[in-house]
């Protein structure tokens, strides 16, 4: 992955996780993307990136049970269980580079709003399509937000990649059929603005 573990702890050790520049108070477009899906709060849930993003918080609020968050910085993981206090035991708990990740179980959702366009190789791409495949059964939900087209080319001093429908779509390969797709401004906490690119796949039935 183009950023490695000690970059990212880094960043959540020395940063406070309400100054990052993802960071949200609420999590409104991850949340109705999600609830488009049309999931059973039994269904699992994985959360790729979502360090200490308050999506988890949400979602344990509103009743789903079965939730796994993946991070490579275990700073930022540990933010969240800090934060989450008795509840975090709800939770499964990854630290691990998403392009080294082999899933021991699968998914009803996939959701990243935080890894996807850092990943500027076609290995680093490729891994995570693997890991995606493995992790997400015929029918399964893939909700992924990238920097749009017209969006940031760096964030937090590395590289990105922005995306629109076709060029997602052509990335991800016929594996998946879209559903949604929006662009939405991202306003972060230092008041700069970053476009954001909005999806809502499934995977199609194996032919």
């Amino acid at each position: 992955m183009n950023g490695n573990r000690a970059h990212w702890d880094q960043v959540y050790r020395t940063r406070q996780v309400d100054e990052v520049s993802w960071h949200q108070s609420h999590p409104a477009t991850s949340l109705r993307f999600i609830e488009a899906c049309a999931l059973r709060h039994e269904d699992p849930i994985i959360d790729v990136g979502g360090g200490a993003s308050r999506l988890v918080d949400c979602l344990l609020e509103r009743g789903f049970g079965d939730l796994t968050v993946i991070d490579i910085a275990p700073s930022a993981l540990d933010h969240a269980r800090a934060r989450l206090g008795a509840q975090a035991a709800a939770v499964e708990w990854i630290e691990a580079d998403i392009t080294a990740f082999s899933p021991r179980r699968r998914y009803r959702l996939w959701h990243d709003r935080a890894v996807f366009h850092f990943l500027v190789t076609e290995e680093a791409r490729a891994a995570y399509r693997a890991a995606l495949l493995a992790a997400l059964p015929p029918g399964g939900a893939l909700v992924l937000a990238t920097f749009a087209t017209g969006g940031p080319r760096r964030c937090c001093g590395l590289p990105v990649r922005q995306y629109d429908a076709p060029t997602l779509c052509a990335e991800l390969g016929d594996a998946f059929e879209l559903l949604d797709a929006t662009r939405a401004m991202h306003r972060t906490p230092g008041d700069a603005e970053q476009l954001f690119a909005w999806f809502r796949l499934r995977r199609r039935a194996a032919a």
